[in-house]
């Protein structure tokens, strides 16, 4: 059975390259319960570049089209029916990979002949992350949720929005049974 959606995981992790974090790998397990022949694209947002976002809302109204990774970003971006972000909890917020990414957002609104906005409300939004308490990933979490209300975007699915497991050193997070277990029905 194949599967129409196009799933756009962004890493938000800035771990060096070649260790899986925590909630990468939480991630991971979750992707592998898709049916086989979903489309799966991973961009690790620490290996792209990235610029900083430039508000240009109050003078020039509109923004150019981007290039390089920033337009690689917004093509996979406007492809997606489902985005999932992988964003381990950096001080009770989004990493700033993942926020510089979704500060281009409203840039993306303003391009004239892109309609970013419409694309963006038939796609569906999840958050998978970690970290050592629940408590200390809601900022977060409510961050998220209201960036999917903004457009509006499907903010979950069956089994729900967000996706935590206890994180702390490499690997403690296997060690999370419920997690695991929770990531088997995610993203159904």
């Amino acid at each position: 059975m194949t599967d129409n959606r196009k799933f756009l995981f962004l890493v938000a992790s800035t771990r060096e390259a070649g260790h899986v974090g925590n909630t990468e790998w939480l991630a991971r397990q979750a992707a592998a319960t898709l049916p086989q022949g979903t489309t799966q694209q991973w961009m690790h947002l620490a290996r792209m570049h990235l610029p900083p976002f430039v508000d240009l809302r109050h003078t020039t109204g509109q923004y150019p089209m981007p290039e390089g990774d920033l337009k690689t970003l917004l093509d996979a971006t406007l492809a997606a029916t489902d985005i999932v972000l992988v964003a381990p909890v950096y001080w009770y917020s989004l990493p700033s990979t993942i926020k510089t990414c979704i500060d281009h957002w409203s840039g993306w609104l303003r391009i004239p002949g892109v309609p970013f906005k419409d694309l963006m409300t038939r796609k569906t939004l999840r958050l998978i992350t970690t970290s050592g308490d629940r408590a200390k990933a809601q900022p977060m979490m409510d961050s998220v949720r209201l960036c999917a209300e903004f457009f509006p975007m499907t903010w979950g699915g069956v089994a729900g929005p967000v996706l935590w497991g206890k994180g702390g050193p490499p690997g403690a997070i296997e060690a999370d049974a419920q997690a695991v277990a929770a990531a088997a029905r995610f993203l159904l």
